[in-house]
Formats: C-alpha cells, structure tokens, sequence
C-alpha cells in the first residue's frame, strides 16, 4: 500500500531525548498514499480538519525538544485509520467526517480495512510501544504527554477553550495542568472539547492507562498555532508548565487507577 518512496507510519523525533517522557501525536499528517487515490476526496479536505490535527505536529516536535523528549508522530491521514480510534469503532475509518462523505471509505472489504491496519495503525502502535520500553529500560516508568488540536468551530457551534485536557482516571498530569493553566488565566476544559474517559482516549488507554504510566492529552486550539509562530508561543507556555508539573511527586511511578 506504501511506495517505496512514501513515508513509513510513523516518526520517531529527538529520539535521544534523556527525559523519561514520551511525547506522542496521533493525528500529526494529513498525508494519503497514492495507492488510496487522496480517498476519493478534493485536496481542499485533505487540507481541513477532518484529516488531520492542524498545527499539532509543529507545537509536537518543538515541546519534545523544550522537554528533551523523545516524540512518536504519526505520518498518514486520520481518514485511512485512526490511531487514536478503537479499531471497533465506527469512527476508526469514517464514511462520514463532519458532514464530509469519504468516497475511499465505503463499501470496504475485510481484506480492505485489514491492509490500511497492518500497514498503519499496527505499526503506529508499535513504535509507541518499543519507545516506552525503551524509557522504562532506562529505569524510569515514563510519563505520557499526548498532543492533538481542535477546530475552534464544530458543528457551527463555537469553542470557548483555548486548550483541553482530556484524562481518564489518572490525575497525576491533568489535575495539575488543569490547576495551572486557569491560573494563568486561560480558558482551559477538563475534559473538554471531547472527553478522555471514553474513545476520544484510544492511545492514552492502551499505552499509559493499561501500563499505568501518568498521562494526559492536551487539545490546543487550531487557530492558535496554524502559524510557526503560534505554534511556538504554545511550546513555550505548555514546556513551561509541564516542566514544573514533572518535577512533582508520584509523576514518574507505575500506578493504577480504576
């Protein structure tokens, strides 16, 4: 399904980063092989929301350096599989994506919805894996920093949040990061655009709420960093309040929740 001359399915960033953090982002391309002929859709599309996180992977890359963390970024478009989706779940290869018909995504066979998961979603999934084994090799349990963005807009209805946290049962980060960022004053929502509790939280629940390693998944606005320069004021400002949070008690330690 990949050209030899089309990216694997994944990115591996600052992998010699020695803090025992990993920093991922789920949705960071909007990138379709040739062999699913751009799923039946206008460039227009690709360039929209519904394929990938805007801004994300710019803000990704330069906390992971901020952090000195090592990172894990997909490379593909959403719209082929979603790695943050239960494979289960009918939004894993939408037909539908905000009112978008995906052309590419009806009418698939078994064989169909197998291939776009051998060739992204499983090794996606496991180049997270073999990252945190790596960490954990250092003596260290990791702490899981997950990084997506929204759109301000959704349904013609507006988002009054500048950023979420989207967290499960484990407060280790998302207490904290929530704590911090209404002190400094910004619109943040717990749990909010969408909810970590349910299947919004895919990545976060089979890597770091299984394994129990503190985690959070933090939402920026998409029109804050869809520039080099907005995506840098938000590295600084979310490397700036990570870092005093991972320097708290109980952040770097194995701890189940349920």
């Amino acid at each position: 399904m990949l050209a030899s001359d089309e990216p694997r399915p994944f990115e591996l960033f600052n992998a010699d980063g020695r803090a025992p953090v990993l920093v991922i982002c789920d949705h960071a391309s909007n990138f379709v092989p040739r062999a699913l002929d751009t799923l039946g859709l206008d460039q227009t599309y690709l360039s929209r929301h519904i394929a990938w996180d805007i801004g994300i992977a710019d803000v990704t890359r330069r906390l992971a350096r901020r952090l000195d963390a090592p990172a894990i970024l997909s490379t593909y478009s959403r719209l082929i599989v979603d790695p943050n989706r239960h494979l289960a779940d009918p939004s894993s290869i939408p037909r539908i994506s905000d009112e978008v018909v995906v052309p590419g995504n009806r009418d698939l066979t078994p064989a169909d919805v197998a291939a776009r998961v051998e060739t992204f979603f499983d090794p996606y999934h496991a180049a997270v894996t073999a990252a945190l084994d790596d960490l954990m090799a250092r003596g260290t349990p990791p702490a899981i920093v997950s990084m997506h963005s929204f759109t301000p807009i959704m349904k013609s209805v507006e988002r009054p949040w500048k950023i979420g946290i989207l967290w499960n049962k484990d407060p280790r980060l998302a207490a904290p990061l929530i704590d911090k960022f209404r002190a400094l004053g910004i619109p943040v929502g717990d749990n909010q655009p969408y909810s970590g509790e349910d299947g919004h939280g895919y990545t976060q629940h089979r890597h770091a709420d299984e394994r129990g390693f503190s985690n959070a998944l933090i939402e920026v606005r998409q029109d804050l960093i869809d520039t080099h320069h907005g995506a840098e004021e938000w590295s600084v400002i979310l490397a700036n309040v990570l870092s005093e949070i991972l320097r708290g008690p109980g952040i770097f330690k194995v701890e189940h929740y349920r």
